[in-house]
């Protein structure tokens, strides 16, 4: 049991952080064990209820690749990968929308609704939130994936003006009408970006970045270059940190990437000196 004292260290830590991002918009990328694991489940939507009701606008993009893997399975259809990233077909494009937009979509959107945080689940359909064109990916064809070009900034402003906490499923609409499946980290630096978002956070399955085994709390562009350059930073970590520093070039002001393993991760982020994850900064 915590004593008084220290609730009231936690409590008082925690102010002058309430204060400065009281009105302020946080983009969060939701994936990982925390989208899967029920007690994970549970806290998430109590830590963004939390943030909502202390006045911070939140907006929620989700992924989903081991749920629309899984489906397609039950259904028949074949996943297939290349380059490490799924191929999406006419067949798996009806997949990813019945389970991103529909199943996923509503199942966090009822969760964070439970909790008392007024969320709508959306996707880039709805009112062509997420406009976006087929992805040219140094001539590898992927199929119907996409890469986000316009995101309709008064719509979800809008629905921020009116108290209500956007839960976006990363598909966008091509200008023919043709639906995409879009990355979710990439869709939700694209909204974080458009928005010019005080933060985006990455809420993933490990603690932040890594180098030697030791975690790195602050890092800025520079440093991640070097890092990158001498193989400190390697594999999909590279697309991540890149995709990191291109989302502060454009405004916004930080981007974190915490462990969505550990219960609260986000408010222990947010609200406290040391946070737990890694904090990607301007130089």
């Amino acid at each position: 049991m915590i004593d008084s004292s220290t609730k009231e260290e936690v409590l008082i830590e925690a102010l002058p952080y309430i204060q400065t991002y009281e009105g302020k918009t946080f983009v969060i990328k939701y994936g990982g064990a925390a989208m899967t694991e029920e007690q994970l489940k549970q806290t998430f939507a109590k830590d963004v209820t939390i943030l909502r009701k202390i006045g911070i606008n939140i907006i929620i993009v989700h992924g989903g690749g081991k749920e629309i893997t899984d489906t397609a399975k039950a259904l028949g259809i074949e996943t297939k990968f290349v380059n490490g990233q799924r191929y999406t077909d006419e067949k798996m494009i009806e997949v990813v929308l019945m389970v991103l937009a529909g199943t996923l979509n509503k199942e966090i959107v009822n969760l964070i609704n439970t909790n008392g945080g007024n969320a709508i689940g959306l996707c880039g359909v709805d009112n062509m939130l997420l406009k976006a064109h087929k992805q040219s990916n140094d001539g590898v064809d992927l199929g119907l994936v996409g890469d986000i070009t316009s995101v309709n900034v008064p719509f979800i402003n809008l629905l921020l003006q009116n108290g209500m906490m956007p839960v976006i499923a990363p598909v966008g609409v091509g200008d023919n009408g043709q639906l995409l499946n879009i990355n979710a980290d990439l869709a939700a630096g694209a909204v974080a970006s458009a928005l010019k978002a005080e933060k985006l956070v990455y809420l993933s399955d490990i603690e932040g970045i890594l180098v030697n085994g030791k975690l790195i709390s602050t890092l800025k562009k520079s440093e991640a270059g070097k890092l990158m350059k001498d193989g400190a930073i390697f594999g999909g970590m590279i697309p991540k940190v890149t995709s990191a520093f291109n989302t502060l070039d454009a405004g916004v002001d930080k981007v974190h990437i915490i462990d969505g393993r550990i219960k609260h991760s986000l408010l222990l982020e947010i609200f406290t000196d040391e946070g737990i994850g890694t904090q990607m900064v301007h130089e």
